[in-house]
């Protein structure tokens, strides 16, 4: 079974699936192993040897169409430009680490445009935190463009706690 056309000239395309949550890419691992997707995985629990192994076989095997990957685990320091599809399963207050981890896939060498797919529910608390989202963006922009760590714009303050919560 394929998720995706190959792309003669481009290669296969190939997905990133974040989850902030083991749990869920649990989940999705099972239904990939149900319906004959090859996929690799990525997360906290595994050895470097490991990772490195997957990150390989994701990038290289033409047959490995996604990578299961946790938020946390793959937001630094990993180069997935083999990937032009980024799906976020579940959002996360903080869009620094969203916007991290979607810029593996945003890497020098990527020759193609990457999409990214956050899954939300609507009138449901992620409603909230892409609202959140915005705002932390916006001030992190207002504050010479970028983030100067530990700024505002990177912590859940109490309001933002009571925003979400309708508290």
């Amino acid at each position: 079974m394929s998720l995706h056309s190959a792309s003669p000239s481009q290669g296969p395309i190939k997905t990133i699936v974040f989850s902030q949550w083991t749990g869920m890419l649990n989940l999705v691992e099972q239904c990939f192993d149900e319906n004959d997707i090859e996929f690799r995985r990525l997360d906290g629990t595994m050895s470097l040897a490991a990772r490195d192994r997957a990150v390989k076989e994701f990038s290289n095997d033409p047959d490995v169409e996604v990578m299961l990957m946790s938020l946390k685990a793959g937001n630094l320091g990993l180069n997935m430009v083999a990937a032009c599809h980024v799906i976020l399963l579940d959002l996360w207050w903080n869009p620094t680490t969203e916007d991290q981890a979607i810029d593996r896939a945003h890497r020098i060498g990527q020759t193609r445009p990457v999409t990214v797919t956050r899954i939300t529910i609507k009138d449901t608390i992620e409603d909230k935190i892409l609202t959140l989202q915005e705002e932390k963006r916006k001030m992190a922009a207002s504050a010479f463009g970028e983030d100067h760590g530990g700024s505002s714009a990177t912590r859940l303050t109490v309001d933002d706690l009571k925003y979400l919560f309708m508290v």
